[in-house]
């Protein structure tokens, strides 16, 4: 069981604050810190909160939990359920000072995080691509490496200091070089980038009788507050800095060079610096590959963060659970001796699967090696001390008996059993990406309530929700989260793999679409299937059987009429008018005369054109009929957009 936290009078000063609770309460999230609740077990929302909270509170230099329990286990759990949340892909916020808020220079953005070098192989793999698209010999690119130093992010532009803020607008905070702060290494103002850090031999020495950590220590130094006797001291020996990233130790090589040290790079740079670093940051040096990798909204492309994260344990099995999954497969989950690993209680394990249960004799009694690197439940690395396995007969969820394929035991009863159902809904709601709120205890509740279909669930009104425990507000947010999932874009292949038919990953889902359009999908035979590059005999055999499976329930969530954004398909396979539109964003605007404006706007994405609703930047036409705005107009010359009025464009198509 985790130690019992308490919310210190500083944490519920800055949460009071700068903090709107709208799902948790305080003596929530006292218990989801403390380690009383299971994280898988958090609804999405709750999770969320949870992470906004938790980030709040660290960088406001009064941490909840730590580093590592943040990064791997809360962070990583949202990550596993919701690859493309939101918050995953927006710069996490410092903490609001108490001042006015003001435009950065240039904008600050988070990095990328690898926990292995698999990863970092398959960003390496990234920058090998583009290379070879600008004509550049990957093996003669340099590569920089340097500490991730964990103080406050801020950025020197030579006149003021400001705090990172949300990576668009920071607080100036210039009064920190007021109050004597040095730029590391005997550097000048104006170096750009960098984190306002201290010594940690000198805050273990001196400060850490004063300020709870380091984080604590820095964000005082930056506060309109005057600052206490021994932060000053601190910056008058020098001990407490600026550091920009321009000045940082580093490494500089070629990708095999990383390939063959990277340990040694890792562990070199780690021990160079006497400040908390808590990853090593990688980067291409070429200016032309970061200008063309560019960025996302979150984390410059060209660049990514290692962050070391593997630790052991040895443990009992207390007992193993068996798990049915959506595609009817009975995983066995061992529940352990709890015992913490990266900051973070552990109390469960995955087992793989029953035939490895049964080979390696994992039950009660077993004395097993945790290992764990980054995910959320960690491994079993090794069977020290084997027992008897026991194995389940039947589906712990509706009691079919159970079948083995391969190592795998098998619940045939795919269309009445709850676990089956209820786990792909979730995948359906997941893999769509763009709806919050439907994790798994929301998505029990409704099915408690006797909805079993995804289209039932689009058909729910707000009384619906509460009658099932939802709160108002929360049933509010429930229909709200569903019609947004309607309107907001979404690929078309994404919208089919969320029906989790095998072998229909969203990769094959692409190939496919890229292929035959959508709607023709349903009257593929498998002679078709196989002529798309590969796809197997047996691969199309069980798509098209999967296809039958969910044809009556995917008819019913087409029909209610997603904004999906379809794929062009491949040249010699196309429409007419096709290419012309293949990839381009078109916006249609005013009356139209020749024809309905939902219906050109349908017509637009099944010849490859994705279809905005608003005039922005990435536009590549304008379509006008009558009546349109002279303002509308304007913003489209000043953006150097394309403007065709309704005849040109029928033409444009028709040829």
């Amino acid at each position: 069981m985790g130690k019992k936290l308490h919310l210190t009078a500083g944490q519920k000063h800055i949460l009071k604050s700068s903090f709107e609770f709208s799902l948790l309460s305080e003596e929530e999230v006292v218990s989801i810190a403390s380690g009383l609740e299971v994280i898988a077990d958090l609804s999405d929302g709750h999770l969320v909160e949870f992470l906004q909270i938790a980030n709040l509170l660290y960088r406001s230099g009064d941490p909840l939990i730590d580093d590592a329990l943040y990064d791997f286990s809360f962070l990583e759990e949202l990550k596993r359920r919701h690859p493309d949340h939101s918050f995953l892909h927006s710069v996490e916020p410092e903490a609001a000072l108490e001042s006015k808020t003001v435009e950065l220079p240039v904008r600050m953005l988070s990095t990328e995080k690898a926990y292995d070098f698999e990863t970092m192989a398959r960003w390496a793999k990234r920058i090998a691509k583009v290379s070879m698209e600008l004509g550049i010999q990957f093996s003669s690119l340099l590569f920089r490496a340097t500490p991730k130093l964990d103080g406050y992010a801020a950025y020197d532009d030579g006149q003021k200091l400001y705090t990172r803020g949300d990576g668009r607008r920071g607080t100036d905070i210039t009064r920190a070089f007021d109050r004597g702060l040095k730029v590391a290494s005997g550097g000048e103002r104006g170096l750009g980038a960098g984190e306002v850090v201290v010594c940690k031999s000198y805050f273990e020495n001196h400060l850490a009788a004063h300020f709870d950590n380091s984080r604590n220590f820095q964000a005082s130094l930056i506060k309109e507050k005057e600052l206490e006797p021994p932060a000053a001291k601190a910056i008058e020996l020098g001990q407490a800095m600026f550091y920009p990233f321009s000045l940082l130790p580093s490494w500089e090589g070629r990708w095999q060079e990383v390939e063959q040290q990277f340990e040694t790079i890792v562990n070199s740079l780690w021990e160079q610096v006497d400040f908390d670093i808590d990853g090593i940051v990688f980067e291409i040096t070429n200016s032309d590959i970061k200008n063309e990798m560019g960025a996302t909204r979150h984390h410059h492309r060209w660049q990514i963060a290692y962050k070391r994260n593997t630790e052991t344990a040895e443990v009992r099995v207390l007992k193993v659970l068996a798990q049915t999954s959506r595609s009817g497969r009975v995983n066995p989950v061992a529940e352990i001796e709890p015992t913490r690993l990266s900051g973070a209680l552990i109390r469960r394990a995955t087992a793989h699967h029953y035939g490895m249960v049964q080979e390696k004799g994992i039950g009660p009694g077993a004395l097993i090696r945790l290992s764990r690197s980054g995910e959320v439940i960690p491994k079993i690395e090794q069977v020290l001390e084997g027992v008897v396995a026991e194995l389940p007969e039947s589906c712990p969820s509706c009691g079919a008996s159970l079948t083995w394929e391969s190592d795998y035991l098998q619940c045939g009863n795919v269309l009445d059993c709850p676990a089956q159902i209820t786990n792909s809904i979730e995948h359906f709601f997941k893999v769509l990406g763009n709806i919050d709120g439907f994790g798994p205890s929301s998505i029990k509740k409704i099915y408690d309530g006797g909805v079993e279909r995804v289209s039932s669930i689009y058909a729910l009104r707000e009384e619906d929700f509460v009658a099932w425990g939802f709160g108002p507000k929360q049933a509010e947010n429930m229909v709200a989260q569903l019609q947004r999932s309607l309107s907001e874009p979404i690929e078309d292949w994404r919208f089919l793999a969320a029906f989790g038919v095998h072998r229909m990953g969203m990769g094959n889902c692409e190939k496919l679409l890229s292929v035959y359009p959508l709607e023709q999908l349903f009257g593929l035979d498998e002679e078709q299937i196989i002529e798309v590059k590969g796809f197997s005999e047996k691969i199309a055999q069980e798509i098209l059987s999967g296809l039958c499976i969910i044809r009556e329930e995917f008819d019913k969530l087409y029909s209610l009429g997603f904004n999906l954004i379809i794929t062009a398909v491949e040249a010699g396979n196309e429409p007419g008018g096709l290419m012309v539109l293949a990839g381009k964003l078109v916006v249609f605007t005013g009356t139209m005369r020749q024809g309905n404006r939902n219906e050109m706007k349908k017509q637009a994405k099944t010849l490859g054109a994705k279809v905005g609703s608003s005039i922005t930047g990435k536009t590549d036409i304008l379509v006008c009929g009558e009546k349109v705005g002279a303002a509308k107009l304007k913003k489209a010359e000043e953006l150097g957009i394309e403007v065709m009025n309704e005849s040109d464009y029928i033409r444009m198509i028709t040829v």
